[in-house]
Parts: structure tokens; C-alpha cells; sequence
């Protein structure tokens, strides 16, 4: 038994007089409005209507019933239609969660100014711990998490939000020290500086890139900014996101290395749950990253 649609029921025929009212306006028939009150009588052990040919009349516990009934019902209703305005509104808490790389360069900041443009939505952005499995996200109470891979998983929606440029790059000093790199093959005659989740490195665009596992890993780390700090030392030769190197480039601390062939972007992409419509504060989440990107882009080394 259906509790809640029973006691609407029973709400409906004691405001209404009677099971085919009740019914009309329930869009239901007579008979099941009538098994209902039944159902619930039986439930209770007590008789909740007097039932007469033309008319029925709520008995002393029914009357009481009733108060009770009603007082729920408008509960549940206006409790629904809170949450749905809630789903509706851009409002409310929005948990995200990144891989520690991602989150501490252009997405902190893309996310700090969503939060200034939006003071109802309360930010909570935390910095890796994140499961291989695509959906543990959702299990772990996030709303949306980052990736860089382009996930194909029917546990939850994908959405790309931006390309995130890289750069091959060395410091004048040990350029000067150990000579240019003219040839991608020639990395492993170089010291290098490589990211713990990124030992393989493709250099070029289309049908022309090629692969490099580096095998003279000079300093590694999980931290691009590490890396780049060891960049800017003299240590090697780095792969790094564009955007924190851009002072050092701009400022000739660093140099773009085999600038004709270029190294590909990362898409970067938001993930998030499966429902049909996604509540309204994700979806001007979405919206805002995906226009700071378009907004705030790196010009290109060469």
C-alpha cells in the first residue's frame, strides 16, 4: 500500500463528501478511491467514514485522521516544491573536485571568479583524492569533477569546457650549458623534467606527432609548479601548461623549444551526473568556465 496516495485519497473524499467527487478530482475512479479509504481503515483498525448512499461523513478518528492527513500532505507538497525550486534556482552548495594539477593553475582561477559573480552559490573545490572509477565523484558528495581524458561513461555526462595549452620549454641557462634541442629524438640526450602522471610526451600536431617516453628523467614531480620552479633553475627541459609559464616566456626566463612543431593542447572536461536536466546552478557553472576560457586565452609561444 501506497501510504502517501492512500491518505490523499482519504483527504480528498472528507473534503469533498464523497468517493466519485473524490475521484473526479483525483482523476481516478470511484472504486479505487473507495478500496483506498478501505485499505486504510483496515491499516489503522478503525472506521474512518459513515458510508451512505448519497453522501459520506468522516467519523470522530476520521475527522481527527484527517487534520492529521492534511497537516503531512501539505508538508510533502511544500517540501517538493522547495526542492524543486532549489533545482531550479542558481543557489545553494556546489561541491567540485579536480585532480591537484588541473585545480592549482587556470581552473582556480576560472572558479574563484565564478564564485565572486555568483555569492548565492556557496564554492566548496577541493584538490585530488579522486578515484579512478569515472562516478565514485558522485558517491563522495561532488557535484562536478575535472578531467583531462575524454571519458566515455554512461554513469554521467561530459561536457568540454576548454583547451588547456602546453609548451616545451628550457631555461637560457641550460641551454647554454647542454646545447638546443633541434630533434624531438633528441630529448634523450636531455636532461628532463617530467610530471609523475605524464611520462610520455607527444610532440606535434595530426599524423606528424610522435611519442617519447622520456628516459632521462632528471627531477620528477605530481606538481606542474615544481616542475617549472626546476625549469627556471637550469634543471632540464619541461612540459608545461602555458598559462603559469607565461610570465617566465614573456619575460625570456624560459624558451619555447621546437616552436614548429608545437605540442597539442589538453581538453579539459567537466563531468557530472546523469539526470536528465542537471539542477540550475550546475548548468551556469558550466556556462561561466566554459566563457572565462573563451575569455581569458594564452596567445601562442614561438
Amino acid at each position: 500500500m501506497d501510504r502517501i496516495l492512500v491518505m490523499r485519497s482519504f483527504v480528498t473524499v472528507a473534503k469533498v463528501g464523497s468517493f466519485s467527487g473524490a475521484a473526479k478530482q483525483l482523476g481516478t475512479s470511484g472504486s479505487l478511491i473507495s478500496r483506498h479509504v478501505a485499505d486504510l481503515e483496515k491499516q489503522l483498525g478503525v472506521r474512518l467514514v459513515n458510508r451512505t448512499a448519497r453522501s459520506v461523513s468522516l467519523t470522530e478518528p476520521g475527522l481527527r485522521y484527517s487534520e492529521f492527513a492534511n497537516r503531512i500532505l501539505d508538508e510533502i507538497d511544500d517540501e517538493d516544491e522547495k526542492i524543486a525550486q532549489l533545482h531550479d534556482r542558481p543557489e545553494g552548495p556546489l561541491s567540485i573536485i579536480c585532480p591537484k594539477w588541473i585545480g592549482s593553475l587556470d581552473l582556480g582561477d576560472a572558479i574563484a571568479a565564478f564564485s565572486v559573480a555568483h555569492p548565492k552559490i556557496a564554492v566548496r573545490f577541493e584538490l585530488g583524492g579522486m578515484s579512478d572509477r569515472t562516478y565514485d565523484f558522485l558517491d563522495s558528495g561532488f557535484d562536478i569533477a575535472f578531467h583531462t581524458r575524454d571519458l566515455r561513461d554512461s554513469s554521467v555526462r561530459l561536457k568540454k569546457i576548454a583547451s588547456l595549452p602546453f609548451v616545451l620549454v628550457a631555461a637560457e641557462s641550460y641551454l647554454k650549458e647542454h646545447g638546443e634541442l633541434t630533434h624531438p629524438n633528441d630529448l634523450n640526450n636531455h636532461d628532463c623534467l617530467v610530471h609523475a602522471n605524464d611520462p610520455v610526451w607527444r610532440i606535434g600536431h595530426g599524423h606528424e606527432s610522435t611519442l617519447h617516453k622520456i628516459k632521462n628523467v632528471a627531477f620528477s614531480s605530481n606538481s606542474y609548479i615544481a616542475l617549472q620552479k626546476a625549469c627556471v633553475h637550469g634543471r632540464g627541459i619541461a612540459l608545461l601548461p602555458s598559462r603559469p609559464a607565461y610570465d617566465d616566456l614573456m619575460s625570456g626566463t624560459l624558451k619555447v623549444l621546437l616552436p614548429e612543431l608545437a605540442v597539442p593542447s589538453r581538453s579539459l572536461y567537466a563531468i557530472y551526473g546523469p539526470a536528465q536536466q542537471a539542477p540550475r546552478k550546475v548548468e551556469v557553472f558550466l556556462s561561466f568556465l566554459t566563457e572565462w576560457f573563451s575569455a581569458n586565452p594564452i596567445p601562442a609561444f614561438e
